[in-house]
């Protein structure tokens, strides 16, 4: 049964299936036959344009929504054996890229993700930008570079070193700044400790400041949820992301009875509507159903990387690559026990061990199809019918016609000769869109991990 059908026959829609940050989804991933080697699967690749993401799996505290690929605390000498490894690996990585076609190895963007990248101590952080510049190759100082933090990590000296090594933007995750709602949510912080990490944060001079804020926790309203909106506009942030509650397995809060999904997800619907409208009036532009961004806000886009069509490298044992055949990683587990067997493997593995691929799945035509419509139509900007065209050689509506349609039935679509793009209903309703369009064998690959 293909997405599309299994939508057509149900009575009513959820606006919140799933939270699409990338397609396939790593629990579609499986062991790869043979571990293919890297130097073979990155020749003739385009090497021009480059993404580097860091993966840095420790936090301080695991949020009661998180179902990320990450461990609480870390044992003595850990972190500093995890970036020997994280070393060994970038070596490798570098060491496959340049034996291959396709041109020089160029980065255009990186980030480092988690996990809290401040859970690393200031010399870590230097370390790690190290390892980013020195053994992967990429040039900070002369690319976006994001960093992912907590409020409780947000040191000055840590800020200092972002800033100095050429970070572009911060993103705090803040999530409310209603005391009661952030301990709801298994996120306890003072507001007075928030608000004090963002004092540091614009002092460190980092150029974009982003909070992130949570909106569906239990109890919250519409006033809260305002007040919250209004407690992030004060710092005037050159974005915002507002990201739905999701209540996920093996997490603090999916342990908890669930409440009543159509009333549940009503509310989550009516506060995004709210949240919306309060920051465009506000005078954020819409980037997605997500990310509000101010007019007069830096560029943080790369010029000449698209996510649709250019590869990643991905570093740490939590962390993604892409080539235009293949999305590889690590081994993926949501449960402490799983992550700390897997954290603890990556940081034993030998450096000739990293030039291989372990677990991924191999992208066909069509899935590269799917992915660049997806990743595309769920930017508020929308998708070029041309680019599409000329990358695949057919239309959008010829590939996806059944699919398409549906959004349309509707009032999702705005569907324009030369655009092809979500209406703002279409953009409410991004969480069922990006489902919608996975593939059969993608979504009975993800089923069957979830049932293991």
């Amino acid at each position: 049964m293909t997405a599309t059908t299994t939508a057509e026959t149900s009575s009513t829609v959820t606006p919140y299936e799933s939270y699409v940050y990338a397609y396939p989804h790593k629990t579609a991933y499986r062991p790869l036959p043979g571990r293919p080697e890297l130097r073979r699967l990155w020749a003739d690749q385009p090497k021009h344009a480059l993404s580097l993401y860091v993966h840095v799996p420790f936090c301080e505290v695991r949020c009661g929504f998180c179902n990320l690929f990450t461990r609480i605390g870390a044992p003595q000498g850990l972190t500093g054996a995890y970036l020997d490894a994280l070393e060994r690996q970038a070596d490798a990585v570098r060491e496959a890229l340049d034996g291959t076609g396709g041109g020089p190895v160029r980065f255009a963007t990186a980030a480092f993700g988690g996990g809290t990248p401040t859970f690393l101590t200031a010399s870590e952080l230097e370390r790690l930008c190290d390892i980013a510049e020195k053994s992967a190759g990429a040039d900070l100082r002369s690319v976006p570079l994001s960093v992912e933090a907590s409020p409780s990590t947000a040191t000055a000296d840590r800020l200092a070193v972002l800033a100095d090594r050429g970070a572009t933007r911060l993103s705090l995750g803040v999530q409310s700044f209603v005391p009661e709602e952030a301990r709801t949510a298994v996120r306890p912080q003072k507001r007075a400790d928030v608000e004090a990490a963002l004092s540091r944060v614009r002092d460190a001079g980092i150029p974009v400041l982003n909070i992130d804020l949570i909106y569906g926790i239990d109890g919250q309203t519409e006033d809260s949820w305002r007040y919250s909106l209004d407690a992030a506009l004060a710092w005037r942030p050159e974005e915002l992301y507002l990201y739905p509650l999701y209540v996920r397995p093996l997490t603090g809060l999916g342990r908890r009875p669930e409440e009543p999904r159509a009333a549940w997800d009503e509310q989550r619907l009516r506060l995004y509507r709210a949240g919306r409208d309060h920051l465009l009036a506000a005078g954020y532009e819409q980037v997605s159903m997500r990310m509000f961004r101010r007019p007069d806000a830096p560029s943080e886009g790369a010029d000449d990387h698209a996510c649709q069509t250019d590869g990643m490298v991905g570093l740490g044992c939590g962390a993604r690559s892409y080539t235009s055949e293949l999305h590889y990683s690590f081994d993926y587990a949501v449960d402490m026990r799983e992550i700390r067997t897997i954290v603890d493997a990556y940081v034993a593995r030998p450096g000739a061990d990293f030039a291989r691929a372990d677990h991924g799945r191999w992208i066909d035509a069509g899935e590269a199809r799917r992915r660049h419509l997806l990743q595309s139509l769920l930017q508020a900007a929308g998708m070029p019918v041309a680019e599409y065209r000329e990358r695949f050689g057919g239309g959008p509506w010829e590939d996806f016609p059944a699919e398409l349609a549906a959004f349309a039935a509707r009032g999702w679509l705005d569907d324009g000769a030369d655009l092809l793009r979500l209406t703002p209903e279409g953009l409410a309703h991004s969480d069922a869109v990006g489902p919608a369009l996975f593939s059969a064998e993608v979504r009975a690959a993800m089923a069957a991990y979830e049932r293991k």
